[in-house]
């Protein structure tokens, strides 16, 4: 895994990739790579990061993995590459967008317009073999990640953290909430949705906080 880094994330990010345990990550995503099919393809494994330069990030929207199936992901989190049908839990994100704020469902699926405009779309592990959901993780890559989230809350002021289910619930623990605003509610997916995700108003919520602090809103 040749890491092509955009700049101020490279710098920010430095000591860790001197680290051991990215030494150990790098051997095993190459190796997956060259023996297995890896979505998303290699070159867009820090698409989250070349879309959205760590002085440009207002909005982090957590996701767990990339999706496994073929041609889904692109290197963003929930985002699938144009053409490609929406998974069931982006779906649902655009169809509370469409309640909370009247935006109609887009066209597709790729999310790289609102990452040009500071939404950091952030998956906890940025690999996976095809067809094998979670096959990636506890091989290093929370370990980066979470250096990427404590990265923004230490480096950032004002940001919104937008954390959907359990899992992104105890990224909150890395975060400052006295220096950036947290929104927490169920994962958008079908089994999970309806416990509270429905009528949670994230993306109001969080052009409002914007707004509030001299910000540009999102335009969803």
């Amino acid at each position: 895994m040749d890491v092509v880094l955009e700049p101020s994330w490279k710098n920010a990010l430095a000591p860790f990739f001197q680290s051991e345990i990215f030494s150990e990550l790098t051997k095993f995503v190459r190796k997956e790579y060259q023996t297995h099919q890896i979505f998303p393809p290699g070159k867009q494994i820090f698409s989250a990061f070349w879309h959205c330069p760590l002085p440009s990030v207002k909005v982090v929207i957590l996701g767990q993995d990339p999706y496994h199936g073929e041609g889904q992901a692109n290197g963003l989190s929930f985002s699938v590459a144009p053409g490609i049908p929406f998974p069931p839990s982006l779906l649902n994100i655009f169809k509370e967008l469409k309640t909370d704020l009247g935006v109609p469902l887009p066209p597709d699926g790729d999310l790289t317009r609102w990452a040009a405009q500071g939404v950091f779309l952030l998956n906890a592990t940025l690999t996976v073999r095809a067809n094998e959901a979670g096959s990636h993780q506890n091989q290093g890559w929370e370990h980066f990640t979470d250096e990427v989230i404590q990265t923004l809350s230490r480096e950032r002021e004002k940001l919104v953290f937008v954390l959907w289910g359990a899992f992104a619930h105890k990224k909150e623990a890395l975060i400052d909430s006295n220096k950036h605003f947290i929104l927490k509610a169920p994962h958008p997916s079908p089994l999970a949705a309806h416990r509270g995700f429905w009528g949670c108003k994230h993306f109001s919520q969080a052009n409002d906080y914007l707004a509030s602090t001299g910000q540009t809103p999102i335009s969803w």
